[in-house]
């Protein structure tokens, strides 16, 4: 029998929002997110910019879906009432924030969205940092306040200055600066250093502030 001929490109819907959100990354990583524009990331893609509305109704969807996928704490959702049961709660938050960490120093794509965050007033935006509010409330609602009782609010401070630390840490030898405080952010031995330093502070605050 004759192959059947099947006229015209299969398009393989799924693929197809892969490479735009990949396209958007790309464009993230080389120029920035000025670069951000309809017609740029379908070019990037290599499709009809028709395709973005098809797939995720405008360009701002499709920018905030792949920056949810690129946000640590967005994706970060471990089964906190299970892990508070069988009291690990310092153990999920803590490997949290280092994974982070880790997770920042790789991402470049991150670095860049974070970096976009402190420079511009976006609704698209406030919508990750909402997200990410959202987590952080459900880890502190279920971990650490039942745990910390009267002192929860300052724990939750020294969690800020932490999540901060491990931002700024990440951003700051990527595009300046390569020590800070005298410590090598570049090399495994520093940011080893400042892993031991974050255990051993959530550490204390878990035995002395209950």
């Amino acid at each position: 029998m004759p192959r059947k001929v099947v006229q015209g490109p299969i398009r393989d819907k799924e693929k197809t929002k892969q490479k735009l959100l990949a396209a958007v990354g790309k464009i993230l990583r080389v120029k920035g997110y000025s670069g951000l524009k309809v017609s740029k990331i379908a070019a990037v893609a290599g499709f009809d910019k028709k395709l973005i509305y098809e797939y995720f109704g405008s360009t701002d969807k499709l920018i905030d879906e792949y920056i949810k996928s690129q946000d640590y704490w967005s994706k970060f959702s471990p089964d906190i009432e299970e892990e508070v049961q069988v009291g690990k709660g310092k153990e999920a938050l803590t490997q949290g924030i280092l994974t982070q960490f880790e997770s920042l120093k790789k991402n470049k794509e991150l670095q860049k969205i974070i970096l976009w965050e402190l420079s511009e007033s976006k609704p698209i935006l406030k919508n990750i940092l909402k997200q990410r509010e959202d987590v952080a409330a459900n880890l502190f609602e279920n971990v650490t306040d039942p745990y910390f009782g009267e002192n929860a609010t300052n724990v939750r401070a020294m969690l800020a200055l932490i999540a901060a630390g491990v931002y700024y840490l990440n951003l700051f030898p990527a595009y300046n600066g390569t020590e800070f405080c005298g410590i090598d952010m570049r090399t495994d031995e520093g940011r080893d250093e400042v892993k031991k330093v974050i255990v051993e502070i959530i550490d204390y605050y878990y035995k002395t502030k209950k």
